[in-house]
């Protein structure tokens, strides 16, 4: 069993401590008194209200980020792709993308997980698209933001103070970033309270008692996955299912408010709700600050604003079996729909309304393209040009000359040099890049 949410208050009031220490100084000054200085224009301030404050990723913490902040008269903006923006609205929250979170934001403050997606938000070579005179704040992971670049961008004027609780390497150790003068950290201190442990504490000593006392279990991490992932016959749809969340959630545009999932086939129908639960866990993995599994990704989607709709069907026109799903907002990609074919090979048959037939596995680049010759063949140059191997190739369209959808997996994850090539293709009109 694990206490999800233990820590949270005291994650969201330090993020907050930290801010206003960043915005007045408050270490620095203290420092400067203790060597018996009196240095009162060094170390004046800024003032919060009126400020933009920028969250990148409202989960649990970032949430409660955001409720006490309002308190002190700023606006708030979210970048979380996750995020109904129905949720958002109720905690006056304004959904944005990352690039103009950062133009806009006099203050970030990062609440997402490190994984690839998240990895290095800030960098190098986005550095010049933030505010001048940012204040940047991660109490989340280390790794989510550069820490060169945080550097960088202190020493170039971009970035008017930094405040970390987390390092891509723990302890740092006494780096140029820890001894810069508009830098205060602390050595991962934002769920080390009193209050926190003790809530973990008796959160778990009540879930245990609750397991023997009436058999039920919250909380639990691997529960579901002890049930059913040893059953042999379930366990490649659970996969499959996973499979089509992270496709969806790679190529989603916009935010998601509702998912349809369609689940055809009588073996199916009676697993349709864990298949379900595999869905979210999948889509939700990303920007979610908690670990996401088979236990809590229905609560999480919950929390999200995120619906989710099981049908279920005893037949299907062409297969035994098969997961469908759609995704309320008309945007690439809208639908995916898969089997399992042969001895446990998953496979996508459909996207949207092109039929095509490929493993989702791996590196898989997904492209529209006008139907046209020549497309392919560049493509296929540019990868071969940087010693990208396709795997498989799968293309499809609906009529001669109209829009058509092409599928690769590739043996290589593609560079972002590599990337930009693609997308400067004439006749590739939407391209994504995806990694299962």
């Amino acid at each position: 069993m694990n206490t999800p949410g233990g820590n949270t208050v005291s994650a969201a009031e330090h993020t907050i401590s930290m801010i206003f220490a960043l915005c007045r100084n408050i270490p620095q000054a203290t420092q400067s008194m203790k060597e018996g200085k009196w240095e009162k224009k060094k170390f004046s301030g800024t003032e919060l209200e009126g400020k933009t404050l920028g969250i990148v990723g409202l989960g649990k913490i970032g949430f409660e980020v955001a409720k006490r902040m309002k308190a002190f008269g700023v606006k708030i903006i979210s970048f979380d792709p996750l995020l109904a923006a129905e949720t958002a609205d109720k905690v006056g929250v304004k959904l944005i993308d990352l690039p103009g979170l950062f133009a806009e934001a006099d203050i970030i403050t990062f609440h997402v997980p490190l994984n690839e997606e998240t990895a290095n938000l800030i960098n190098k070579s986005n550095l010049d698209s933030l505010k001048k005179d940012v204040k940047i704040i991660n109490c989340s992971r280390g790794g989510v933001i550069d820490e060169e670049a945080i550097l960088k961008g202190l020493n170039d004027g971009i970035i008017s103070g930094a405040a970390l609780d987390v390092f891509s390497t723990e302890p740092p150790g006494l780096t140029e970033l820890i001894k810069h003068e508009k830098v205060i950290c602390t050595p991962h201190l934002a769920a080390s309270t009193e209050e926190a442990q003790e809530k973990v504490a008796v959160q778990i000593a009540g879930q245990i008692s609750d397991y023997f006392k009436t058999g039920t279990a919250s909380g639990m991490v691997n529960g579901l996955a002890i049930k059913y992932l040893h059953d042999n016959e379930l366990k490649p749809y659970l996969t499959l299912s996973e499979k089509l969340g992270l496709i969806h959630k790679q190529t989603l545009e916009t935010n998601c408010g509702e998912v349809e999932l369609d689940i055809y086939g009588e073996y199916l129908s009676d697993y349709s709700d864990v298949l379900a639960t595999s869905f979210l866990k999948g889509f939700l993995t990303s920007y979610s600050e908690t670990n996401v599994n088979l236990i809590n990704a229905k609560q999480l989607a919950e929390e999200k604003g995120i619906k989710i709709k099981v049908s279920t069907n005893s037949r299907h026109s062409h297969y035994n079996n098969l997961i469908c799903a759609k995704l309320s907002e008309k945007v690439f990609i809208n639908s995916l729909e898969g089997t399992i074919t042969g001895k446990n090979n998953l496979r996508i048959i459909k996207v949207d309304d092109y039929k095509m037939e490929f493993e989702p596995a791996g590196n898989l680049i997904i492209y529209n393209n006008v139907d046209r010759p020549g497309v392919l063949a560049r493509a296929g140059a540019i990868l071969a040009d940087n010693n990208i191997n396709i795997a498989s190739v799968s293309l499809s369209r609906i009529e001669k000359g109209s829009a058509a959808l092409t599928i690769m997996n590739i043996d290589e994850e593609v560079s972002k040099e590599v990337k930009q090539k693609l997308k400067s293709i004439n006749g590739i009109e939407k391209i994504n890049f995806i990694k299962l």
